[in-house]
Order: structure tokens, then C-alpha cells, then sequence
């Protein structure tokens, strides 16, 4: 067994690799930039190494300052987690060049693997059924809208070198195939450095399926079942489950037979995704799911499949890598009940999904689910990295059991002041038309009002609230059920107290003082009261604030960043005209675009910003006037 481990990663990777290599007596080194000196994965390794500035660029992705921190900390092996330099070939080979082991796949199958087209040329080389499309190298714009028009719309536009959904746009037509595919190469240059798209014909009813393999250095490869997760926004995937619902043993023999061929073509090593596509209008059949791509690593999603198979796939992976067969054969796999996990984000559903960032003041996960998380209370969600939060993960007999459990689970989560959507996510998990299987990559966009639909704060707590505010948190404390001193004077069947009249998220909003109803009640630094239900969080207070939390515009007509990012498209022009809703500046920010809008009818009054400029949280970018 490898001896000691360098994690190229941070967050709950990390902390989740940390945990498996404690286990197993292997000694951990963590690196990080300057903005996770306090971060978890730091604290809990033996050993942990400063690699650069915030900036993921000048820290995680210098594969030269890694190698360094090996070689000044004696590691033996690298562990790459998922993200940063894991699907970087030229890493893995000058990880081992130094004379260090790569807990992953050889380089070769990272490069067979890591363009979609090529990839796809040599699955269906090997005889692994391909999704139809085009794959050519002419890539001039009028060629690819010819090819669009010959597969027939909807088409998918995907970035070559792509993954995480990043340089991918659906496109319904003609007339929108050019600003698709400017915005997709442009988001695939900046994400990838390669700007190359291919083409794939958008399948109906299409639910993304993946099988989870695993290779050994002695010619071993099997799979530990497929994956669902079609629960997408944007590409992005938002719950994933273990096994696929609805899959029968014929179909799913055929599936992942299909995976473990895709594997062996490649001569492939380690832990593996093979990702396919099915067109579900008729169920899930095997003459109808299609191979999209492979990551060439450990999934975000991975502990679904720990979780039916009980096994500890990063346990596997370092076995492997440490020359060793692979733990079981497949004969001796079995699946064992349901496992279903929410990506807890930073990020508001309320407000189109914008993403939050700011210290972690109030952090509560619930523990009747497995959660794995890179933040602790008092820590921070930085604009330099994914504003992933925690993953829950539910496991169970059956599907709707893990479901209900999830969604449980996901309204104990407690978060402030930045914005999470665990509600959003309790609202997917127990919809009816998820627990009936009704699935497919669609089903966030066709139900996004009621899924985003935040759950009504109980006037109770805003009488809480209210009294806490009026005779101030001292007296609160005292008439509190929780204190140390309210026996003395506290009642379960007491009267209601009348409370004045409170703001709740800046809305008006009366009711009465409850205990026996009242949610968890806390001050911020403010004195305003904050208090958590069915997974949100609710502001309550006796006057407006001054601004609101993650607003985009203003009153004056001002279009505010959201974040902080990089201007990467700016359709406004000052004196045009424009419609409610019309697209006025880009923004790219934590690892995404995010289209800012126009909130009125009127005329650009203003432009106060230039493509590539960088802007900060709150920076005026344009300025509407009414029409």
C-alpha cells in the first residue's frame, strides 16, 4: 500500500481522500492557495503545503508548484480528486516522470478519452454504440450550421475538449444556432483553452445514464453499476441516483457490458465514468442509449454508488494504484437498496440560481445523511472556486424511502448569510412526478416554478422576531423555551403574545408569538433576527434595509454585478432600446456565464463597463431609464 499521499484538490475531495487514506495508516499532505489557509482539508491533513495566490490558476492548476510540494514533503503518490489537473495527461505523466505514483488512469487513456470526438471515433471503432452527429474538424461557422441543419433540430452543441457542461447549448433553431455558438466556444476557450465544438442531434425525453468502472494494472475491469442523473440545470447535474429507475437486468447487462468495453478499449486503469445518453419516450431500452463521453476520474457523485455496493471506491483507488488486483469481481457485486445525492450549492433558486459567496456565519447540516462537505461554520464561500457546499446523500431500501429522506434531510439544512438552495432541493426530491420516475434532463426546466418556490415563514417566528427586536435580545432570551432560565417563567400551553408588525425578507408580515410552533430563532450581527425553515433562510426586521441581498438592479434603474467576475459579452449600447428581459451584459463568475437582464422596457442610459473588464460585487455595470 502506497505509504503517504499528496491530494491535489481541495474541499470535501479532499476531506473525503483524507479520510479513506487515515483509514488506511496513509500519511496525507494537502496543498492550498492562500483563500483555504483556514479551510478543513488544511487541519485535518498530516501535512499541508502553500501553492499561490486565490486564484485556481496561480495555485491548483500549477502542476509545477504540486510536484514541488511532493518532492519537498516526500510524497510517494498524487491524488488528483476531480476537477483542477485530474484529466490533464501531461500531469499524470510528469507525476510519474518524477519518480512519484498517479492514483489514476495512464495517460494514454486521459488523451483517448479527453476529446469527444476522438473519443467517440474509437467507441465506435470498439463497438459501443455513439450518438448521432458530427465530429469533423472543419469547424468555420457556416460549416457547422450546414451539419446543424443536416442532423436536424434540435441540435447539441458540445466543446471537444468539455466536460461539467461547460461550452454546451441546446439549440432549437436556425435563427438561434449563431449566438448559441459563439457563447459555447467562447465558454469552452476560456474554461478549456480549445474552442472546437462538435455536434450531436439533441435526443427527446433524454436521461443521462452513467456506469461506474474500474480497471486494475493486471487486466481486470468491471463495473459497479450505472448512475441516473438527469436531474440538470444548465448541464450542470443537481441530484443523482443509484441505480437507474426503471432499468430492468436485460437493459442493464447491455449497458454497463457496453461500459466495461469502452474501458478495455482504452486499456483503462482506475476509477472511471462512462457516460451514456437515452432517449427514455419509451423507457429505457437498450437499442436507445447512446455513449456520450468518459471522465477519466472520480465522480462528484460517486458515493451513491459506495453506497448500494458498500464499497469505498477512493479505498479501490489506491489499492490499484498501489499495484494490487482490484478488491472484488463482479460476480460478487450486488446492489443493496436505493442511494440518492443533492449538490448542496451556494446560490439563490429565487433569483435565477445567482450564485452567493461570504462567510459560512451559520452552518447546520442535518445527520440522518451521510454528508460530505469542504466548509465548516465560520468559514467562506470564495468567488474563486465551485460554490458547491456539501453533497447530502441518502440511502435506503427503496427509492421513494431514500427520496423522503433526502428531502428531509435538505429542509434541516441551516445556512446564513449566504444563500443555499437547499429548499429548491428539497422541492425536486419529494415532487411527485420524481417520485414517480418521471425523468428526464428536462424536469427542472419544465416544473422551475413550483421546484423554485420557496417555502412561507411561519408568523410565529416573525412574532419572535418582532419581540426579540422590541424589548431587546436580552428579554427575548429570557422568554426563550431554550434558555437556561425559562423554567421559571416559560409555558407550553401559555397565552399568545400580540407582536408588532415585522418585515420578513423585506415583506410586511403580522402574527403572534407561538413557542410550541417557532422554528430555530438567531440574531445577526445586526440584531435583525434569523430564522430557518424547510431549508431557507428568512430575514425578519422592523425597517427596510438599505439594500437587498444579491439584488441585480436597483431602483435608480441600475444593473448591478451580482458577484464578482469578468465581463465576457456586453450586448447593451447606450441610447439603444431595449425589451423587459432583454440580455444586456455577461458576466463569467465562479465557472459560469451568467446573462444579466434588463429588469424594465427602456433605453440604455449608460454603459459603464468593457469586455474583459474585471468588476467587483455590486458595481454598477449599466444604467436603464424607463420607457
Amino acid at each position: 500500500m502506497i505509504s503517504s499521499l499528496l491530494i491535489a484538490n481541495r474541499g470535501e475531495i479532499a476531506r473525503r481522500i483524507i479520510r479513506t487514506a487515515r483509514r488506511l495508516g496513509v500519511r496525507t499532505i494537502a496543498v492550498y492557495s492562500e483563500a483555504d489557509s483556514a479551510a478543513p482539508h488544511v487541519r485535518e491533513a498530516d501535512q499541508a503545503v502553500l501553492i499561490g495566490p486565490p486564484a485556481a490558476r496561480d495555485s491548483y492548476l500549477v502542476a509545477d508548484k504540486i510536484l514541488a510540494a511532493a518532492k519537498a514533503t516526500g510524497a510517494q503518490a498524487i491524488h488528483p480528486g476531480y476537477g483542477f489537473l485530474s484529466e490533464n495527461a501531461d500531469f499524470a505523466e510528469a507525476v510519474t516522470a518524477a519518480g512519484l505514483t498517479w492514483v489514476g488512469p495512464p495517460p494514454a487513456a486521459i488523451r483517448a478519452m479527453g476529446l469527444k470526438d476522438a473519443a467517440k471515433k474509437l467507441m465506435a471503432a470498439a463497438g459501443v454504440p455513439v450518438t448521432p452527429g458530427y465530429l469533423g474538424d472543419d469547424q468555420a461557422p457556416a460549416r457547422l450550421a450546414a451539419e446543424a441543419e443536416a442532423i436536424g433540430w434540435p441540435v447539441l452543441i458540445k466543446a471537444v475538449a468539455g466536460g461539467g457542461g461547460k461550452g454546451m447549448r441546446k439549440v432549437e433553431a436556425a435563427a438561434d444556432f449563431e449566438a448559441a455558438l459563439a457563447s459555447a466556444t467562447r465558454e469552452a476557450k476560456a474554461a478549456f483553452g480549445d474552442d472546437r465544438v462538435l455536434l450531436e442531434k439533441y435526443v427527446n425525453r433524454p436521461r443521462h445514464i452513467e456506469v461506474q468502472v474500474f480497471g486494475d494494472t493486471l487486466g481486470n475491469v468491471v463495473h459497479l453499476f450505472e448512475r441516473d442523473c438527469s436531474l440538470q440545470r444548465r448541464h450542470q447535474k443537481v441530484i443523482e441516483e443509484a441505480p437507474a429507475p426503471g432499468m430492468d437486468a436485460v437493459t442493464r447487462e447491455a449497458l454497463c457490458g457496453a461500459a466495461v468495453k469502452a474501458a478495455q478499449a482504452v486499456g483503462y486503469v482506475g476509477a472511471g465514468t462512462v457516460e451514456f445518453i437515452a432517449d427514455a419516450s419509451e423507457g429505457l431500452r437498450a437499442d436507445r442509449i447512446w455513449f456520450m463521453e468518459m471522465n477519466t476520474r472520480l465522480q462528484v457523485e460517486h458515493p451513491v454508488t459506495e453506497a448500494i455496493t458498500g464499497q469505498d471506491l477512493v479505498e479501490w483507488q489506491l489499492r490499484v494504484a498501489s499495484g494490487e488486483a482490484l478488491p472484488l469481481s463482479q460476480d460478487q457485486l450486488r446492489i443493496d437498496g436505493c442511494a440518492i445525492e443533492a449538490r448542496l450549492y451556494a446560490e439563490d433558486p429565487a433569483k435565477g440560481f445567482l450564485p452567493s459567496t461570504g462567510p459560512l456565519t451559520h452552518f447546520r447540516l442535518p445527520d440522518s445523511v451521510r454528508a460530505d462537505t469542504g466548509v465548516e461554520e465560520g468559514g467562506l464561500i470564495s468567488p474563486h472556486y465551485d460554490p458547491m457546499i456539501a453533497k447530502l446523500i441518502a440511502h435506503a431500501p427503496t427509492r421513494e424511502a431514500a427520496a423522503r429522506r433526502l428531502a428531509e434531510a435538505c429542509r434541516r439544512v441551516e445556512v446564513w448569510p449566504v444563500r443555499a438552495n437547499a429548499w429548491f432541493l428539497a422541492n425536486c426530491a419529494d415532487h411527485p412526478d420524481f417520485l414517480a420516475a418521471k425523468l428526464d434532463t428536462d424536469f427542472i426546466n419544465a416544473r422551475l416554478e413550483a421546484l423554485t418556490t420557496r417555502p412561507d415563514p411561519k408568523p410565529s417566528a416573525a412574532a419572535i422576531a418582532a419581540l426579540a427586536r422590541r424589548e431587546g435580545a436580552a428579554a427575548a432570551e429570557a422568554r426563550s423555551p431554550w434558555s437556561p432560565g425559562a423554567a421559571s417563567g416559560f409555558r407550553m400551553n401559555a397565552a399568545a403574545v400580540d407582536a408588532a408588525p415585522v418585515l420578513v425578507d423585506g415583506a410586511p408580515a403580522v402574527g403572534t408569538v407561538d413557542f410550541a410552533e417557532a422554528g430555530a430563532v438567531t440574531l445577526d450581527d445586526e440584531g435583525d433576527a434569523i430564522f430557518f425553515e424547510g431549508g431557507a433562510a428568512f430575514t425578519l426586521a422592523l425597517r427596510p434595509k438599505a439594500g437587498a441581498h444579491g439584488a441585480v438592479e436597483g431602483n435608480d434603474g441600475s444593473i448591478r454585478s451580482p458577484m464578482p467576475g469578468k465581463i465576457v459579452a456586453l450586448a447593451a449600447q447606450a441610447g439603444a432600446v431595449v425589451a423587459k428581459g432583454a440580455p444586456l451584459v455577461t458576466l463569467e463568475a465562479m465557472k459560469m456565464e451568467h446573462a444579466l437582464t434588463a429588469p424594465f422596457a427602456g433605453t440604455v442610459a449608460e454603459v459603464q463597463v468593457a469586455m474583459g473588464d474585471q468588476v467587483s460585487e455590486g458595481a454598477v455595470l449599466v444604467r436603464l431609464e424607463p420607457a
